[in-house]
C-alpha cells in the first residue's frame, strides 16, 4: 500500500486488517450489586481489546487517551456470552479512533446476540519513552469504511472544540 503525504514512510492498511472480536462467559465473579455484570467489567473488556486493535494497527503499544460516546443499553447477566468488538475507524499522525460494539446472548441458547453497549476509544500510540510516535494511516475499503471514518472526524472535531471550550472557561476540573 502506498505512503501518503501526513505518513511518507509508513504504508497504509485497511479497518479490517486490525479488527478484532474477543469473547467471554460471565461468571459470578463479574457481577455488581444488582446481580448483573457490573459495568466496569464491560468497560474493561473495551479497553483491552481496543489497545490489542490499535497496537495491531499501529505496530506497537497504544495507550488509552480517551473513553467517549459510551452507551450501555442492555444489562449483561451471569451466563451471558459476552463478544467485544472493535476496528479503527480513523487515524492521524499518532492518534487513533476505535469502535467498539459489546453484544452478549446466552450460553446455553441457540439466540440471537444483542447489542449490550457501544464505545468509541480515542488510542495514542507510543515509543518506549512514552511519547507519541507516528502510526500507518487507514485506508478504508468499503462503503461503510469510509461512512465510518467521516463520522469519526466529526467526532474528533467535536471533541477538540469541546476541549477549547473547556480550557477557555478555566479547565474540566
Amino acid at each position: 500500500m502506498p505512503a501518503t503525504a501526513l505518513h511518507p514512510t509508513l504504508a497504509g492498511r485497511p479497518p479490517a486488517a486490525s479488527e478484532l472480536t474477543l469473547s467471554q462467559i460471565m461468571d459470578q465473579h463479574h457481577t455488581n450489586l444488582m446481580g448483573t455484570v457490573h459495568g466496569g467489567r464491560i468497560l474493561n473488556l473495551i479497553d483491552s481489546v481496543a489497545g490489542v486493535v490499535a497496537a495491531r494497527h499501529s505496530d506497537g503499544p497504544a495507550v488509552t487517551a480517551a473513553i467517549d460516546e459510551t452507551a450501555f443499553l442492555q444489562a449483561v447477566r451471569v451466563g451471558d456470552v459476552v463478544h467485544v468488538r472493535a476496528r479503527i475507524t480513523w487515524a492521524g499522525r499518532s492518534s487513533m479512533e476505535v469502535a467498539v460494539t459489546v453484544t452478549a446472548d446466552r450460553w446455553d441458547r441457540s439466540v440471537p446476540a444483542t447489542t449490550v453497549a457501544t464505545a468509541h476509544l480515542v488510542m495514542v500510540a507510543v515509543d518506549d519513552l512514552g511519547q507519541p510516535r507516528p502510526i500507518p494511516p487507514l485506508l478504508p475499503q468499503t462503503d461503510d469504511d469510509r461512512r465510518r471514518y467521516e463520522q469519526a472526524e466529526i467526532r474528533r472535531r467535536h471533541r477538540l472544540a469541546l476541549r477549547r471550550a473547556l480550557t477557555t472557561h478555566g479547565g474540566t476540573a
